[in-house]
């Protein structure tokens, strides 16, 4: 039995946790070079036809049942049965966030309120100190949510990819610096007072 995890919702998505329901629909989205080239090499590539099966079965839902990680489907409040991603939380050392999305709905800011989400997900109920999520130094989509979430590298190495060994960043923010910078968010979007 999978612990608890609640949905999460944003101004267009609904973030559902990962279910075993779920793998027919990801085995169908995922497994694309456009979307899996900058994921960390544990990814099998090629990809099997039971990849989603197994990942989901006997990877994602026993780290959810053992607190571990936290795995949502990503879907539009317009089509709430439809799986266009997946955004993941992680109990690991200095690997706390992981995302993909289908590649027809990239480029919409979707993956950004996404991580907005979870990232409040991960500092207010989780009550994390820090977040930090590895990255390709190429993955340009990747780069800019974290900057635009205020987050920072803080180290360089190399790691290996499915498309191969490449640069990478770790990238960082404390919850202090998420709080005031979410606060700060807010404030610019409240009309200002008549005077």
């Amino acid at each position: 039995m999978v612990r608890e995890i609640p949905s999460l919702e944003t101004r267009r998505l609904w973030l559902s946790p990962l279910m075993l329901d779920d793998a027919p629909r990801i085995q169908a989205l995922f497994p694309q070079w456009e979307i899996v080239r900058e994921l960390a090499a544990i990814v099998p590539w090629p990809y099997p036809p039971d990849g989603a099966l197994s990942f989901v079965r006997d990877i994602a839902l026993p780290q959810m049942d053992r607190g571990e990680a936290w795995h949502w489907t990503i879907r539009q409040k317009t089509e709430p049965d439809l799986v266009i991603g997946a955004i993941s939380l992680l109990a690991e050392c200095d690997r706390h966030r992981g995302f993909w999305m289908g590649v027809p709905w990239q480029g919409r800011g979707y993956m950004g309120e996404a991580a907005d989400a979870v990232t409040d997900y991960w500092f207010d109920v989780l009550a994390q100190p820090v977040l930090r999520v590895p990255k390709s130094a190429g993955n340009g989509a990747s780069r800019r949510i974290s900057e635009r979430q205020g987050m920072r590298v803080v180290a360089t190495d190399e790691r290996e990819y499915v498309s191969g060994l490449k640069p990478t960043e770790l990238w960082e923010i404390t919850r202090a610096e998420w709080q005031a910078a979410r606060a700060s968010r807010l404030e610019t979007r409240l009309p200002s007072s008549p005077r």
